[in-house]
């Protein structure tokens, strides 16, 4: 990534799901998510990005699944 701005809400997206414990908090993280999408649609990103936040939700959706 050269955008250091679009490199650090991407990382700190991945953190925040990265945190959840709950499934209250899984869908904060979702719209934090959707968020990201809308913003960065904008100036155009690497659509590998856009997957990889889809695929983090995916995993941490069972993980908070199964814990619960």
């Amino acid at each position: 990534m050269q955008n250091p701005t679009l490199e650090n809400s991407y990382n700190k997206t991945i953190s925040v799901i990265e945190s959840c414990k709950t499934r209250e908090q899984l869908e904060g993280a979702i719209r934090m998510v959707n968020n990201f999408k809308t913003l960065y649609k904008e100036v155009g990103y690497p659509k590998t990005l856009s997957y990889n936040l889809d695929r983090t939700i995916y995993k941490k959706y069972f993980t908070c699944q199964l814990q619960e």
